[in-house]
């Protein structure tokens, strides 16, 4: 049956049903007309565990337990579209296996501030990044006839006063930073996307008619199902008269969300057309006829495969980087290790139950303390410290997600201390540093947890939690050759410390595998090849959302900075990071050999083929990101000192030479015109520059863009 003759068969009532949570996670179906609910799951690094559809009380199932992906942060640092198309597929099986039909991922906001608690699930500050990982996520999704969720539109860049803040933004920067990420998603077919908590000019999210009605529908064509986030809607009248199709929430009082009983009774005395419900499920319906759930051969899912396992453990490789290695300390030799010291609470600490609604059932989780015993076995004496103290959170009759609608900074338990603190801190310190003085091999591990990285929660400032740098600052004194890893979701002040410490590590939340990951790179059967999909700062002073615009303001936050957003900033005013934009180093070298540069015009259209030759000069095998930049030479308007416009990974054994070729259209030169409502390529020279981080140029060459 088509859609528009099953919308003639569906009362008021039931279409009324169709475009309101009747669960937690599901709307209403029709059975009589063969329509299923629509089933929904969190999240972004793999399927959650189910809960009663009324309640936010856990199921306790025996069977729903799930692989653990790796976060938006630590797919972004691989800087592999293959990878964010391996992860897509295997989150979309594993949602499929699970039955749901939605999965409310990937998150694609863009990381104004360091502080964002949420910056863990969302890939990178810059947007053209963001958009190509983004979009192979989305399409390994939907191979599965499972709709991906595209979240949150838009804006969506702080927890503070989440539900309320105002964000007041130039226009220019919405459409050349906020945007793009979505728009690549619709012309990656999405058929779902997440309307966002905030104001935008005024207006919520998830009624505003700018945002839903003339840019998502009018001007990109959208047709795909847009779903309110879970209590964001505040209105009938203007959530039935905007583009959003779907409203969800948190309470279990289904039939009085704002588009149930309140928008039928208001169709029904008139005061709101018929037809603008139609629209709306008009969308649903559209959207379940591509996922097969209307009639015709659904695909069926998998979870917890073994091939799951083995593809998430090949995401995590890739998404290691390697901040600092002075004097090659990385990566050990087995044959030289004996005794290993591991200091640190994230030694030892399992993330996949926290975060939010990221927060996952998993199947299992190798830390890093248990990936370094299960790697070197028997043989090698390990002893742990904890090196800190993180409070143990009380224990709650409710969920928090019951109560995230308060406006409350903090929506999650509570931690509990019946002594000082300060003092186990101490204690835990001295204790670390005493057993340090018997160790040639140190690694320490600590950084974040979702304490801090954490749905509903900014942070305060960029400082490492629970003494750490005083820690730190000790320790290196006499152990310079310890080896730092930090597991964060976001940057972290090093100032007190990074100059002592000769190696050092970074990891995002990288899944289940993460652990042995971990271990396989200190001893070299993985040469990291991340890198950092966001700049780290010194200070927070150095933050453009800080030190120019708000952060994270009050009812409403002025991204006075506009434009000058993470590397933009740093380059266009001198300030000098603590580690660049795309930086990460390799357990190897490679030798940028040459530049070619083929300019056309196809049908009037730019097109430049950009040919990089590289060379991986080392010892080992290992894998390089060829970041490409372009700066625009002389702009007749305000313009970055220069942007991402093109990126590949390439896989080089040692000695071996390859060719890349990277391709720039005319959207690598535009910028977006307020004046003419447009991105528009001015007529100019253009420096086309090619190297290994934003800071790093290896290779340069000029062209000249004609306006055609």
């Amino acid at each position: 049956m088509k859609i528009d003759d099953i919308l003639k068969e569906l009362t008021l009532k039931e279409k009324i049903g169709m475009i309101h949570g009747d669960g937690l996670f599901q709307t209403k179906g029709v059975p009589r007309l063969g329509i299923p609910p629509l089933k929904m799951a969190d999240g972004p690094m793999g399927v959650r565990a189910d809960f009663q559809n009324d309640q936010w009380i856990s199921l306790n199932q025996e069977d729903d337990y799930v692989s653990y992906l790796p976060s938006g942060s630590a797919i972004a640092a691989s800087w592999n579209q293959e990878v964010a198309y391996d992860m897509g597929k295997v989150l979309g099986e594993e949602a499929r296996g699970r039955g749901k039909d939605v999965i409310l991922a990937p998150s694609v906001n863009i990381k104004r501030s360091p502080l964002c608690g949420r910056n863990f699930e969302y890939m990178s500050e810059d947007p053209y990044l963001t958009a190509k990982l983004a979009t192979d996520m989305i399409k390994g999704i939907q191979e599965s006839d499972v709709a991906a969720c595209v979240k949150h539109f838009a804006m969506n860049n702080q927890e503070t006063m989440r539900l309320w803040v105002d964000v007041k933004v130039e226009e220019r920067a919405v459409r050349e930073l906020y945007l793009p990420a979505f728009k690549a998603a619709v012309e990656a077919g999405t058929l779902s996307l997440m309307g966002a908590y905030n104001r935008y000019k005024g207006f919520h999210c998830c009624h505003n008619k700018e945002l839903l009605d003339d840019i998502l529908r009018t001007e990109w064509g959208y047709q795909g199902t847009v779903i309110s986030d879970w209590g964001a809607v505040h209105d009938t009248a203007l959530a039935a008269n905007c583009s959003l199709d779907i409203e969800m929430s948190v309470t279990d009082n289904f039939d009085e969300y704002f588009m149930a009983d309140p928008l039928y009774e208001a169709v029904q005395n008139g005061t709101i057309k018929e037809s603008v419900v139609d629209e709306k499920v008009k969308r649903v319906l559209w959207m379940m006829e591509h996922l097969q759930m209307l009639g015709g051969n659904r695909k069926s899912g998998s979870y917890n495969t073994q091939q799951h396992r083995q593809r998430i453990k090949e995401a995590a490789k890739e998404s290691v980087v390697l901040l600092k290695n002075e004097n090659h300390n990385l990566p050990w030799a087995k044959a030289s290790v004996t005794r290993i010291l591991v200091i640190g609470d994230n030694g030892t600490r399992l993330h996949s139950t926290g975060g939010g609604s990221a927060e996952i059932k998993a199947l299992y989780e190798i830390s890093p303390l248990m990936g370094l015993k299960m790697l070197l076995g028997g043989h090698v004496e390990i002893t742990y410290a904890k090196g800190y103290y993180v409070p143990e959170e009380m224990e709650s009759e409710t969920n928090w997600q019951e109560s995230s609608l308060e406006e409350s900074s903090n929506v999650h338990a509570q931690k509990k201390d019946s002594f000082d603190v300060s003092k186990k801190q101490e204690e835990l310190r001295k204790e670390a540093l005493e057993l340090a003085k018997d160790f040639e091999h140190i690694i320490y591990v600590g950084g974040l947890n979702h304490d801090f990285d954490v749905e509903g929660l900014d942070r305060e400032d960029l400082t490492l939690p629970y003494g750490q740098d005083q820690l730190l600052e000790e320790l290196l004194l006499n152990h310079p050759r310890t080896i730092v890893t930090l597991i964060t979701g976001a940057p972290v002040s090093m100032e007190q410390w990074e100059s002592k410490a000769q190696t050092i590590l970074w990891m995002s939340y990288a899944g289940m595998e993460g652990g042995s990951v971990f271990a396989e790179t200190i001893f070299g059967d993985n040469n990291p090849s991340g890198k950092l999909p966001e700049t780290w700062t010194k200070t927070l002073a150095d933050c453009p959302a800080h030190s120019v615009g708000e952060f994270p303001g009050a009812e409403s936050v002025a991204y006075t900075e506009g434009l000058y957003v993470g590397y933009r900033y740093h380059e266009k005013y001198n300030v000098k990071p603590q580690y660049p934009f795309g930086h990460g180093l390799s357990y190897t070298t490679f030798r940028y050999d040459s530049i070619e540069v083929e300019q056309f015009y196809e049908e009037q259209e730019i097109k430049v083929i950009v040919n990089v030759k590289i060379t991986n000069d080392g010892t080992v095998a290992g894998k390089e990101v060829i970041q490409l930049y372009v700066e625009p030479k002389n702009p007749q308007i305000d313009r970055p000192i220069q942007e991402l416009k093109g990126f590949a990974k390439v896989a080089l054994e040692a000695g071996e030479t390859k060719e890349v070729t990277l391709t720039l259209d005319a959207s690598s030169f535009a910028y977006y015109s307020e004046a003419k409502k447009q991105f528009v390529v001015d007529t100019g020279v253009y420096n086309l520059r090619v190297g290994t981080s934003n800071e790093d140029i290896r290779l340069e060459k000029e062209i000249r863009i004609l306006n055609k």
